[in-house]
Order: C-alpha cells, then sequence, then structure tokens
C-alpha cells in the first residue's frame, strides 16, 4: 500500500469494527522508521506503548517511561505514519489523579498529535478515564496483565484462570466501557475468557497474549519483526528476524573495512580531470613558500 492510499481510521470505524466483525490490527512501534514500516504495511494503529522504556532504551521495565519521553516518541511515530491512527499509551503514574491525567493526556493530543490515549486499569480508574472522555478526549483502557501493575501481580502471570478472577477482569471491562472508552485490550487473558468477555461488550477488545476471539490483536514491531530480542513472550510470533540480517551485515562490514575492501571506487567520489593534478601542484608551490 503507498502512502497516497492510505487513509487514517476513524474512531468511529474502529468502535464499528466490533459489528462489522473486520479484525482491527495494532501494533506498537517506538519510532520513525518503524511507524513507517507499519503505515506501509497498512496497519489500522499506531500505538506508542512504553514499552519503549525496554526497546529503545534499554530499561527493565515500562516503569521508568516519563511524558517527556513518550512525547519525544510519539511525534517521531506521527511523522512516520502521518496517515495512521496513533494512540499514545500513558506511563506508570501519568494518570493517578484526574488532573494530572488530563493534562498529561493533553500533552500526547496538542504536543504529540495523536488521535487517542490509552491509560491502564478497570473499575478502580473508572472515574479517571470518565474524566478524560468528558473532556472530549478519546480514551482507551488495557486490563488483564497491567504492565504498571505488575509489582503486585508477583511477575508476569496470566489473569482471569478461576472464575472469580474472570469475573472481576469482566467487571474492569463494564467499568471501562461505561466509562465511555472506544476500545479495551486484554493482556495475558485466557482465550476463552478474553473471548467469553468480548461477547459480553459493544465496544471491540484487542488482545496480547489473549487468543483469537478478540475483535482485533496487537504485537510489538520489535518483537515481531525479530529487533528486540532480550526475551520473546510466549504469545509473539516471530514474523522476521531483523537482528539476524543487521547483525550479519554490519560482521560483513567489520570485515570489509579491516581488509581495505570497503569503500571501493563505487562507494567514493572522485575528482573531474586536471584537479587533482592542479590541487598537487598547489601543495608543491605551498612547500615552497
Amino acid at each position: 500500500m503507498s502512502e497516497s492510499e492510505k487513509k487514517k481510521r476513524t474512531i468511529t470505524e474502529i468502535r464499528d469494527s466490533k459489528h462489522s466483525g473486520e479484525k482491527m490490527v495494532y501494533t506498537s512501534v517506538p519510532d520513525y522508521t518503524s511507524a513507517r514500516w507499519a503505515e506501509l504495511a497498512g496497519v489500522d494503529v499506531c500505538v506508542v506503548g512504553d514499552s519503549l522504556a525496554m526497546v529503545a532504551h534499554g530499561h527493565k521495565s515500562t516503569i521508568p517511561a516519563t511524558m517527556e519521553m513518550m512525547v519525544m516518541h510519539a511525534l517521531a511515530v506521527r511523522r512516520g505514519a502521518p496517515n495512521t491512527f496513533v494512540l499514545g499509551c500513558m506511563p506508570y503514574q501519568s494518570y493517578n489523579t484526574p488532573d494530572r491525567a488530563l493534562a498529561n493526556a493533553t500533552r500526547f493530543m496538542q504536543e504529540a498529535d495523536c488521535d487517542a490515549v490509552k491509560p491502564q486499569g478497570g473499575k478502580s480508574q473508572a472515574h479517571i478515564l470518565k474524566a478524560l472522555v468528558d473532556a472530549g478526549i478519546p480514551t482507551a483502557s488495557h486490563i488483564g496483565l497491567t504492565p504498571h501493575t505488575i509489582a503486585m501481580f508477583g511477575g508476569f502471570k496470566i489473569q482471569g484462570r478461576t472464575a472469580e478472577a474472570a469475573m472481576k477482569i469482566l467487571e474492569d471491562a463494564l467499568a471501562i466501557q461505561d466509562a465511555g472508552c472506544f476500545m479495551l485490550e486484554f493482556e495475558a487473558v485466557p482465550a476463552p475468557v478474553a473471548k467469553l468477555i468480548s461477547e459480553q461488550l459493544e465496544i471491540p477488545t484487542i488482545g496480547i497474549g489473549a487468543g483469537a476471539g478478540t475483535d482485533g490483536q496487537i504485537l510489538l514491531s520489535y518483537d515481531l519483526l525479530g529487533v528486540f530480542t532480550d526475551f520473546k513472550p510466549k504469545f509473539t510470533k516471530r514474523y522476521a528476524n531483523l537482528t539476524e540480517v543487521a547483525v550479519g551485515g554490519l560482521k560483513e562490514y567489520v570485515r570489509e573495512v579491516k581488509e581495505g575492501l570497503f569503500p571501493d571506487d563505487d562507494h567514493s567520489y572522485g575528482v573531474k580531470d586536471g584537479v587533482l593534478e592542479e590541487f598537487q601542484s598547489l601543495i608543491e608551490k605551498r612547500r615552497q613558500v
């Protein structure tokens, strides 16, 4: 798909996908180049996820992501994907009060030209989500395994494995819907549970590690393309291995430089006939002074 053919998806189209049956494709992109790839590939929504603290900055979790970091990356993503819906993920503690949430969500919309924002949480965060929606900011949310509260879960653990735990996720989902959010994300929820909860809702769901029963899917572009290789979650499918290609290319570059094979004439600039001789003559005159 060429850039001129790409038309940005709208909130209405995303909401209507619940009933049209169109599977929406989301991918988390941290920078200009990956955003360009996503737009050229026809991805529906580019997500500026705070996972960029890990894949782009080398942190061990998403917690160190700041609003300044997120806005900077969101601007790069918008430049790379001008015709794609961009969803900015609100980082840790950037939405812990309604006033703070509104101020930071406004930054995503005004400074970074995002189309919507996504905090995390369900029932306990419903008042925050509603405040954003009431202020006219398109808002989504994220439930199941929520990275901002992963310490409370004792690490990366599947959520909703008992009937009671699944019911809590359903209550979170309904609270998100009632707050006026246009979409929600499930992470690390058993596939049958995510499917059943999705069927109870009027808003679309996307899943990451939540099976095929959601209304769309999201993966990190750096994961699915094999760029980030520190670890590979079970739910990630590798569609390419760019790290292997990149390291192979760099090794070849190192070898050719060491052996004097690069740069060759094809990758060097020359001069017109007579220029070098004239230059050498000027050097000789300078020596004689």
